[in-house]
């Protein structure tokens, strides 16, 4: 593994997954988006990861900074965010919400990860911010 600091998002998504697989093989689905959240959390940290959980994102309107209680889920290096959801299936508004926390944060990479699922390989989907 390359050093964390210097790893690209691409790289830092494929060692993200393979965390969250791990967290989801010992689950399985069914359980509630903050058990996920919490345990991958955890498995990132232990794997030498820098997260932040539920870290406040501020939205700017007219140079005012407002506090609207936008929250991402998980911010791995400070350049990664993952957005977690345990639901029967991930929808459009999940898809915005993700690029909507990418492009206020600034980030250029998400996942958008969906855990109630049989295979979480299904259950997971790249955003891209096109800046």
């Amino acid at each position: 593994m390359n050093e964390l600091n210097t790893m690209t998002e691409n790289e830092l998504a494929t060692e993200v997954i393979g965390c969250a697989i791990a967290v989801h093989r010992a689950l399985g689905p069914g359980l509630l988006e903050s058990a996920y959240e919490q345990c991958l959390a955890y498995e990132l940290r232990q794997s030498g990861f820098r997260v932040e959980v539920q870290k406040p994102m501020p939205l700017v309107y007219e140079e005012v900074e407002m506090d609207c209680g936008y929250r991402i889920d998980l911010l791995v290096e400070g350049k990664l965010i993952i957005e977690l959801k345990a639901v029967e299936r991930l929808m459009d508004v999940h898809m915005a919400q993700t690029l909507t926390y990418l492009k206020l944060s600034g980030c250029k990479l998400g996942l958008l990860m969906n855990f109630n699922v049989s295979v979480l390989k299904k259950g997971i989907q790249r955003v891209v911010n096109g800046l």
